[in-house]
Parts: structure tokens; C-alpha cells; sequence
């Protein structure tokens, strides 16, 4: 005979929330120093590119912060009831990333400056390829297990930061090395139309969970 399995212990859910609180502060610390060093360096180099990657951390973190404070509740009861207005904002902030990058790739694909190549953009480029990727799939894991939507939706922000990352990275290389400045804001729009996407599996509140306690369960495919 099988048995339906429920979910989590609460014991499991207690240990399940204390990592995504701790993946959530890790990844609001290190998007704000994302955020102050390419800001700087965009400025420094006049490149809307890294202006606007810094741009992007600074809006990662107002979708980390959302989850910090769902999870900020000790009581599971309390924590759900916070998911739909979490999404909310990790919806919408998808929707700012994708706007923001859009305008950004059209403005540099009609010429509005040229940026100087950056030694500082590229580290910080890969450094955050390197980093954003482990913080998203622990956080991913972590919430799948736990049943919410808005872990998983924060990590795929999280994600999509380092598909920027690498975009930026290949778009200052390509600059500083043949002087390709087109290449970055074409492969930025393609990201922004993920953006959109991500944003309204958010809204609407679509995540890969695992059982909750009350037996309902969300779907579980690979590509979500």
C-alpha cells in the first residue's frame, strides 16, 4: 500500500527556512556589493552595460529582501500566508529588470556613446558567473523541498543574474578585445524577454514546490 506523503516533518520546514534565510542574506550581501562596484565601474567607463547590471543587483536585491521577510516568520502558517505577496514583488521586479535592460540594449543599439573598455566590469562579470549559479541552485533545492513558490521564483532571479553576467561578461570582452560594442544589448533583449517570462510564472504564482502539508502539490517538471 502507498502512503501519501505530505510534505516535510516540521522539524525538516524549520531546518528548510533557516537555509533559505541564510541563501537570501548571502545573496542580498553580495548584490550589494555587485551593485556599488559596477555602478562605479559603469560610471567610470561610461558603459550603460554595467550601469545597468548594477542597476539589476540593486532590484535582485528588493526580490531577496521579499523572501527574507516571508521567512523572517518562525510559524510555517504565517510564512505561506506571506507567499502571494511576495511573488508580488519578485513579479514586479522581474518586470523592472526586463524593462530596465530592454531600454538599456535599444539605447546602445542606436548609438548613444560608446563605453571604455573596463578591467573592473569584467572581474566583477565573472566573478558573479561563478558565484550566482551555486546560490541559485541551493536556494532552489531548498525551496522545492519546502513547497514555495517564492523561494523558487527568487532563485530563478538569481539565475537570470547570472545569465546577465554572463552576457556582460562576454559584451566587455568583446569590446575591450575587437571593439564589438553591439554584441552585449542584443543578447540583453533575449534576456529581457526570459525576464518577462519568469515574471509572470511569479505573478501567477507558478513554482516547482514540493507537497505542502495540507496534500497539495505543484508541478514538478525540469524546465520550471
Amino acid at each position: 500500500m502507498t502512503t501519501l506523503s505530505l510534505g516535510p516533518s516540521p522539524a525538516r520546514r524549520d531546518a528548510l527556512a533557516r537555509r533559505i534565510r541564510l541563501l537570501v542574506a548571502v545573496t542580498i550581501a553580495y548584490n550589494v556589493i555587485e551593485a556599488a562596484v559596477a555602478l562605479t565601474a559603469g560610471t567610470m567607463a561610461s558603459s550603460s552595460a554595467l550601469i545597468g547590471f548594477g542597476l539589476d543587483s540593486v532590484i535582485e536585491v528588493s526580490s531577496a529582501a521579499a523572501v527574507a521577510w516571508q521567512f523572517s516568520a518562525r510559524e510555517h502558517a504565517v510564512r505561506e500566508s506571506r507567499e502571494r505577496t511576495a511573488l508580488r514583488i519578485i513579479s514586479v521586479s522581474f518586470f523592472a529588470l526586463a524593462a530596465y535592460v530592454a531600454v538599456d540594449a535599444v539605447r546602445t543599439l542606436a548609438g548613444t556613446g560608446e563605453a571604455e573598455p573596463s578591467p573592473l566590469g569584467i572581474v566583477i562579470a565573472a566573478l558573479s558567473l561563478a558565484v550566482m549559479p551555486f546560490l541559485s541552485a541551493a536556494q532552489r533545492r531548498a525551496g522545492r523541498e519546502i513547497g514555495s513558490a517564492s523561494a523558487v521564483a527568487d532563485s530563478k532571479q538569481t539565475l537570470l543574474c547570472t545569465y546577465l553576467s554572463a552576457v556582460l561578461l562576454v559584451g566587455l570582452l568583446l569590446n575591450a578585445t575587437l571593439g564589438w560594442t553591439w554584441a552585449d544589448p542584443v543578447a540583453a533583449l533575449a534576456i529581457a524577454g526570459l525576464a518577462v517570462k519568469e515574471g509572470r510564472k511569479a505573478w501567477q504564482g507558478k513554482g516547482c514546490c514540493a507537497p505542502t502539508a495540507h496534500g497539495q502539490a505543484c508541478a514538478n517538471s525540469p524546465d520550471q
